[in-house]
């Protein structure tokens, strides 16, 4: 486990913890600004977020952040001078996995005493935070039909079912021009299975062309589903082409109608939430403010039997170390490094991608210099309990508490994972400020600091920018974030949901030859 931030948010610069061997910014400093807890001055313009040496580095130092190492430095770095990626060598480190030194039961909370929402529960027990219609298409062909089929479920034509979220498409550039079998046709069937029997959808409809690889019989097999009164199927080209499957995919959802609308909300407890954990636009401050504040939601989620899923697994590179030492068996810590080796050896060879050190543009202007770095605040989202279990893409989640599931970092391809896993909740941090929503769950978005915020307040949800500013402690913080979860979960609108973001991140993960 990283160890905790020490507690100097106070004054021009933070200082986490008191090994590091650097600082961070709190405002932008011009040259020449004291710094006198650190006895020395600023040499360097540093932006708000980055970080600046603390002491002397001498080259081929571990430069050290949180006490864990983020790089090497590349040249002799004198005090108050600014670290990042031009002065900061990316290479590989030993780290110690140690499976399960760290794990320790979590203290559950007494079952009278646990969080409870406002859910809706279906026929097999599982249970809804939204209620949808959705119609997926099984190949990119049939991409058309599906949209056009939801897009005439327009709000004043379903005015008279308030109960329905809406009837969103579920479409893809592939399930053609691919493996036949293998992998990458398992995982688009595994995703597309898992949202068709997702709790947030009253029903669903799977509108195939007919001469794909990805054909409607195969994905039904492979993921036991058959038709009946929540799931209907249109193959194009057997009923009359684009015009005629689109009216009868309308004439379904509205016999469905009816039948969906018929749902009430009814008290559950919190171990029916579900929550996958994302982060985009990430920033100097993401570590400090919103991620450390999610880590502590999620702690509280788990005391009360809900379930968190971390994923983006190129975003804990460096650090998953931290996790094996958590995990409630070695198998499980396997499990862990195996996808981590996957990903090195045999997916990203070789490729200028972000486990290899790389981060995006976005990342580096916000004062993350490589994977590393961004990897301590990443996975900071899982809080401090135990791993209790690894997943493959788009696995159906069994598990309660903390679990971990292989995704790109791409937010829209993760989140879909998560989702067809059975997330039934996203909640991302951002410190540049990503736009984003994921029907058919709700995402709740957290900032990282107070001016972004200001700025995108229509997307934003909750500002965790109060821990810098003093306003706010990590723990309130997260507490903050459990209520706003279990509310959301209750039906309040987040902000993506009242910009209507959300129906077209449906993006599984394409991992296989296109020919």
């Amino acid at each position: 486990m990283l160890d905790t931030v020490h507690n100097s948010l106070a004054g021009a610069v933070i200082r986490l913890h008191p090994a590091d061997n650097v600082v961070i910014a709190r405002t932008d400093l011009a040259i020449g600004t004291p710094l006198p807890a650190e006895h020395c001055v600023c040499r360097s313009q540093v932006a708000a977020g980055y970080k600046i040496a603390a002491r002397a580095i001498r080259k081929g130092e571990a430069v050290r952040k949180y006490n864990a190492t983020i790089g090497f430095a590349a040249a002799d770095i004198a005090p108050g001078t600014m670290v990042h990626s031009h002065n900061l060598e990316f290479r590989e480190f030993d780290r110690d996995y140690a499976f399960c030194a760290d794990y320790r039961p979590v203290e559950m909370i007494g079952e009278a005493e646990r969080a409870t929402f406002q859910g809706i529960v279906r026929e097999n027990g599982e249970v809804a935070t939204r209620n949808y219609i959705g119609i997926l298409s099984t190949v990119n062909c049939s991409a058309t039909v599906a949209h056009r089929i939801a897009a005439w479920f327009t709000p004043e034509r379903l005015a008279d079912y308030p109960n329905v979220d809406g009837v969103v498409a579920f479409t893809h550039g592939i399930g053609c021009g691919m493996e036949m079998s293998g992998e990458p046709m398992a995982l688009l069937r595994r995703t597309m299975g898992g949202y068709a029997r997702h709790p947030n959808l009253a029903a669903a409809l799977v509108v195939g062309l007919g001469c794909e690889r990805n054909q409607l019989a195969g994905l039904m097999d492979q993921e036991g589903l058959s038709a009946g009164a929540r799931l209907h199927s249109f193959i194009m080209q057997e009923s009359g082409g684009t015009r005629r499957t689109i009216e009868a995919g309308i004439e379904a959802v509205r016999a469905l109608l009816p039948a969906a609308n018929r749902i009430a909300r009814t008290t559950v407890g919190a171990r029916h939430l579900k929550v996958g954990l994302q982060c985009g636009g990430s920033d100097g401050f993401s570590s400090i403010t919103a991620n450390p504040a999610l880590g502590a939601a999620v702690d509280l989620l788990v005391r009360h039997g809900g379930c968190a899923i971390l994923s983006e697994t190129p975003e804990i590179y460096g650090v998953e170390h931290t996790l094996t030492r958590r995990a409630a068996s070695r198998e499980i810590g396997e499990k862990l490094l195996e996808r981590i080796r996957w990903w090195k050896e045999a997916y990203s060879v070789g490729r200028d991608v972000q486990i290899n050190g790389k981060v995006s543009p976005g990342n580096q202007m916000g004062g993350l210099a490589n994977i590393f770095e961004k990897s301590i605040g990443s996975s900071m989202k899982g809080g401090t309990g135990p791993l209790m279990e690894v997943y493959r893409y788009a696995e159906p989640v069994t598990q309660h508490g903390l679990v971990f599931m292989d995704t790109p970092g791409f937010d829209p391809v993760s989140a879909t994972g998560q989702i067809a896993g059975g997330a039934n909740l996203i909640a991302f941090t951002t410190g540049r400020g990503s736009m984003f929503g994921a029907k058919p769950v709700p995402s709740l978005k957290l900032a990282t600091n107070t001016p972004m915020y200001e700025r995108l307040v229509e997307d934003m949800d909750l500002n965790c920018g109060g821990i810098l500013d003093g306003t706010a402690s990590v723990e309130s913080m997260g507490r903050a974030i459990f209520e706003a979860m279990l509310a959301t979960a209750s039906g309040t609108r987040t902000k993506s949901e009242l910009l209507g973001l959300g129906d077209h991140e449906f993006v599984p993960w394409q991992i296989g030859i296109m020919s």
